[in-house]
């Protein structure tokens, strides 16, 4: 069974648009991008896009990718005094020359929609509430329940181990919560003999930015099989980390690349956004 992104996805921004409407103002995110790296464009553009949607106010600033890392700082602590502005963006990646840590630190942990400040990640790691989880892995987790799709008491293996998704989402499915409460192995490039551990999953999740790197023989029959990876093959083709055609024989659900994980990152993105709003007590 095909685990259908775009369809919830439609159905959360749906709802969102119908709240929105009684507020007393737009809740309202800054995007920052630097450079024009293509893909970053493009996420950037279809995330304002669905802002709009909803009725989400957005604002982008544009920065050439020879901005130092301290004008970069400079402008975000001018975003987190605006109090138009209830949620925050740094479009990754950035320039080498910038640190990723400091950039997730300058913004206040409260407009922090990515969930990539230290204190999110340490709410997020110690079970505490309040905190913004990080939209891919809230995308997921959402998709499963709405799906009716439980992770609890079950095996869970993930594949990847970025602080994007592997690291946020075993954190998430390892609390004590009734809606979480896995088992979970993370599983990376150096472990030995990895397909002995996807094998034994009931739920897996491939995170590894590697295309069809999971083959229906690292599959145990009947698994859940979330496909996270985005990868453009020389024909301009989107895949997954996931064989597709292969593993969807066996696996009992599987979501596609393009519309699985992706629309689900960015509805999560909107329903951050809304939390920061209200948590501040806009609504």
């Amino acid at each position: 069974m095909i685990l259908d992104g775009r369809k919830i996805a439609a159905e959360i921004r749906s709802d969102i648009k119908i709240r929105v409407r009684e507020w007393k103002r737009k809740p309202a995110i800054a995007f920052v991008l630097v450079g024009g790296h293509a893909a970053s464009v493009a996420y950037v553009n279809a995330k304002k896009k669905a802002c709009a949607e909803v009725g989400i106010g957005s604002v982008l600033l544009e920065l050439a990718d020879t901005v130092t890392e301290r004008e970069l700082v400079r402008q975000i602590e001018a975003l987190n005094k605006n109090e138009e502005i209830d949620g925050i963006l740094v479009q990754l990646p950035l320039p080498k020359h910038i640190s990723n840590q400091v950039v997730a630190t300058a913004i206040v942990p409260e407009k922090d929609v990515d969930g990539l400040h230290p204190m999110n990640a340490g709410k997020l790691l110690l079970g505490e509430e309040g905190g913004f989880i990080p939209c891919t892995p809230l995308g997921i987790h959402v998709l499963l329940q709405k799906s009716q799709i439980g992770v609890s008491g079950k095996h869970v293996v993930i594949v990847g181990r970025g602080h994007l998704v592997g690291k946020p989402l075993a954190a998430l499915w390892m609390q004590k919560r009734s809606d979480c409460n896995a088992t979970v192995t993370v599983v990376h490039r150096g472990t030995e003999n990895l397909a002995k551990y996807t094998r034994d999953a009931e739920i897996l999740v491939a995170a590894m930015g590697q295309a069809h790197f999971i083959r229906k023989e690292m599959i145990r029959p009947k698994a859940v099989v979330v496909d996270v990876g985005i990868n453009r093959l020389a024909n301009g083709k989107l895949v997954g980390d996931v064989d597709y055609d292969e593993v969807s024989k066996i696996a009992s659900h599987i979501t596609p690349v393009p519309g699985g994980v992706g629309p689900m990152t960015i509805a999560m993105l909107l329903e951050n956004t809304m939390k920061g709003y209200m948590q501040r007590g806009l609504c």
